[in-house]
Parts: C-alpha cells; structure tokens; sequence
C-alpha cells in the first residue's frame, strides 16, 4: 500500500503539461532535488571528486529513473523543455552575475588572451565540428540534416561549460587561469549564441562570397552594439541610483532598480535583435564598477549575495534539469532501433570537441604569450592544458541551443532530430560527470598553487593607468575596502 501511494506520487510528477496541475508537482519536486544538491554539496564540499554541478546532474540522474521505474518507462521527465523560459528567465541572471562578480582588474588585464580565445577560438571549434559533423555524419547513414542543421551544430558544440573547473580553482591561488577560464567561459557563450542566431538568420540557399561577407559583419557589428548597449544601460542605472540615491530611505528600491534595469538591458537588446548576453554581461560589468560603488552600504552587501543566490540557484536547476531529461523516452522511442548510429554520433562529436579546443587553445596561447613582457606573466604548458580540459564540458548553452533547432516544443519530430537531441545530452552528461570527477585531481597533480600567486597581475596589452573603467573608483575600493569592495 505504501509503494502504490508513493509510486501514484511520483507518477503525478511525471504528468504532461496538458493534464491537471502539472506544473505545481514539477516545481515541489524540482525545489526538494534543489534542497538535496545543496545540502549534500555542503556536505561534500571538501571532497576530492565532486563539485555541485555533478552533484547535481547525479541528483537529476537518479530522480529520473525513479520518475520512470514509478511511471512504468512511460516517462522520464517532468518538464517538457522550453528554449524560451530559458532564454528570457534562466540564462541572464547567470550572466549577469558572471560580470557582476568578475574581477575586473584581471578581466582586462588579460582582455587579450581572453578575446582570442573567447571569439577567435569559439570560431575556430565551430568550424571544426561543423565541418567534422558534415563530413562524417553521412558515413552513419544520417542524411536528414542540411547545411543549416550542421552550421547551427558548430555553433552549439562550440559553447563551453566550464562550471566544474571554476569551481575546483582558486581565485586566490591561481588569479591568471581562474580570469582566463572564467573569462573565456562567458564571452564564448556569448559568441556561440551570436553566431547561432546569425545563421539563423542567413540564407543558406544562395551562398555568395558578397553574402558570407555580410555575414562576418553582421557577427561583427551584433557583437560590437549588443556591447555598447549593455555599457550604456550600466551607465544609466549608475546615474539614476547616484542622481536620486534611493539608499537613504529604501535599500529593497536600490536592489529592486538594480535588477530590473539588468533585466531591461537585456530584453531591451533582445527585442531590437541584438545579443541579449553580451549586453548583460557587459551591463554587470558596468553596475559593478559604478552602479554598486553608488548605492548605500547595506544594497551592496544586499545586491552582492542577491544576485550570486538567484545565480546559483538557477545553475543547479538546469544541471538538475539535464540529469532528469536524460532518459527521455520519446528521443528513445525514435532512436531505439539506432543504437550504434547514436554511439557513434555521440563518439563523433566528442572527438570533435576535443579536436576543436587544441586546435586553437595552444596555437592561441602562442599568440597571447608573444604580448607578454615577464616571463611570469606568460601562460604555461599545464595552464594551457587546464583551460583546453575546462572547455571541453558542454553545458546547458549547448543544449538549448540544440533543443531549439531539432525539437518542436520541446518534442523531437523525426529520427535524426531525436539522434541530434540523446547525443547532445550523453555528451553533456559525459563531459561533465566524467571530467567533473576527474577536474579537482586533475588541478591538484598539474598546478602548484603557491607558484601562481604572484601571477595575479599579468601584463599583457592592457594596464590599470590606460583603462578609464578600472583607473575610476580605485580610491574608493581602497578607503572602502572592508564594505566596498567590488565583487
């Protein structure tokens, strides 16, 4: 009797979006997983092997099988995927939290190495796997994809993950690779969403070396406005906050102001078909270095925790979503009969993941070392092969992205499109569990931490002295420091 009451409990979680109340089951489930990864993470917290992303797409693992043992395999999930709740509700606050807490001192000091690899080498992988993918996809027998279907794969497969490496690193020990990887983890997700959203948008049909000129300045100028958009909104609201100084009657309107406004920058960006992430992001920058310095002291302690909780948060849902969606019966219902194509299309683009970051991670630090003066400075063999480990994860950009060219709400409509889909998840979950578990070794055998902690300030081409954003403020940081520092 209490098996069949726990199991028509569970069955209830795995309703469809079309039967009673199917939302309100799937929120209490996903707030007691939520509840789970944060305090198994606590307790865990100084092991060896895990970090909280794979604790929790472990979490979301294991709840999906129970959902589908208690629901007789007919239903692994209980939530039917939905490009635009992520897009609009999920992905700017990770993103603006990203260049909220950024160190902003060595964002720019290493703005160089992070752009090569965060633009240059983003395109470089997503030529890599694009043309991998087309030229070894049709040896499978998949012959259901166009030019645009493998153009909007490279652009997808082309997003890093680099959650479990951020959190095995130190920002204290290791400064220069903590800024390289973090860096280069949001302004290629940034790059990888432009660039998916440009194909989109592009007629593949009638290929001309006019059009695909068109096409680089179409990459370029988004890139460019989207970020003049989002330093622009992250002046205003420093404005408003300083002009009419809420903090002295109310520290809920500064925080509140603050967020709308982020929010609005990125809407705003995404209404007049710019990029919405890099407007954010740069948006966060901004309301860091200026907007935060301008509030009272109690909404910069507020703001600072707020947003890095809503972030969290979010981040842990979505692996949790990942976990949970796995074992998706209707792509198992197409792909069941193709077991080995999905094997191998699974094994093909993990290869050309790998393949595509050393094709420009050690070919890039060439470049970048070449600008720096100091041998100390300079980025070495083992930082190297940690930032090309960190960008192998695939993460949730890549799935959205995924999710939104081969699914029709949220449903795969034919074989390939369902092959696309159960590959993308078994390289995310296999990219993540197995290198997450592998990450904090990983760093402990290769990094030496009290070698890098003279390395915090690496040259490169950019210093504090030519740099208005960070010269502005500094005597504010240091009379402030205990209450103001900046994130």
């Amino acid at each position: 009797m209490g098996f069949n009451s726990s199991s028509n409990a569970v069955m209830r979680l795995g309703l469809s979006s079309s039967q009673e109340n199917p939302s309100v089951y799937a929120i209490t489930l996903f707030v007691v997983l939520l509840c789970a990864c944060i305090i198994i993470g606590h307790l865990l917290e100084k092991s060896r092997w895990l970090t909280e992303s794979v604790i929790a797409l472990i979490i979301g693992l294991v709840a999906g099988n129970i959902i589908l043992f208690a629901t007789g395999r007919r239903r692994s999930h209980v939530l039917v995927f939905n490009e635009k709740l992520f897009f609009v509700y999920l992905l700017p606050p990770i993103i603006f939290n990203a260049g909220f807490q950024v160190k902003k001192k060595q964002f720019f000091r290493n703005f160089l190495a992070i752009i090569l690899y965060g633009v240059v080498g983003t395109l470089m992988s997503f030529l890599v796997v694009s043309l991998g993918s087309f030229l070894l996809f049709e040896k499978l027998g998949i012959d259901s994809l166009d030019l645009g279907d493998y153009l909007a794969l490279g652009a997808a497969f082309s997003a890093t993950g680099s959650v479990c490496t951020l959190q095995a690193l130190n920002k204290e020990e290791t400064p220069l690779l903590y800024s390289l990887v973090f860096g280069e983890d949001v302004v290629n997700d940034a790059t990888s969403v432009v660039l998916f959203h440009v194909i989109q948008g592009f007629d593949l049909a009638n290929i001309t070396w006019a059009n695909a000129r068109q096409l680089v300045e179409n990459f370029f100028g988004l890139f460019v406005t989207s970020t003049l958009l989002g330093v622009a909104v992250g002046l205003l609201s420093a404005y408003i906050i300083k002009k009419f100084y809420f903090g002295r009657h109310s520290t809920d309107r500064e925080v509140a102001l603050m967020i709308l406004l982020a929010y609005f920058s990125y809407i705003f960006a995404e209404i007049i078909d710019l990029s919405g992430i890099l407007t954010v992001f740069f948006c966060g920058i901004l309301m860091s270095h200026y907007t935060w310095h301008n509030t009272a002291k109690n909404s910069r302690i507020t703001s600072r925790h707020t947003f890095a909780t809503i972030s969290f948060i979010v981040e842990s849902f979505i692996f949790l979503y990942v976990g949970v969606h796995a074992l998706d019966t209707d792509n198992m219902i197409f792909v069941s009969n193709s077991s080995s194509t999905l094997l191998g299309t699974s094994a093909i683009l993990l290869c050309l993941v790998l393949l595509g970051r050393a094709a420009f991670v050690f070919p890039l630090s060439f470049i970048a070392n070449s600008f720096r003066k100091s041998e100390n400075d300079k980025i070495g063999f083992k930082q190297q092969f940690v930032i090309w480990w960190a960008g192998i994860m695939r993460g949730a950009v890549s799935i959205a992205l995924v999710f939104k060219k081969f699914t029709m709400s949220g449903h795969s409509r034919l074989e390939g499109d369902a092959i696309m889909i159960t590959s993308t998840i078994t390289v995310v979950l296999l990219t993540n569990v197995v290198g997450g578990l592998l990450t904090k070794p990983l760093i402990r055998l290769l990094l030496d931490s009290h070698r890098h902690v003279g390395s915090s300030m690496s040259s490169g081409l950019f210093t504090t002295r030519n740099l208005p954003l960070l010269s502005n403020g500094q005597h504010s940081d240091q009379s402030n420091r205990d209450n103001r520092q900046p994130p």
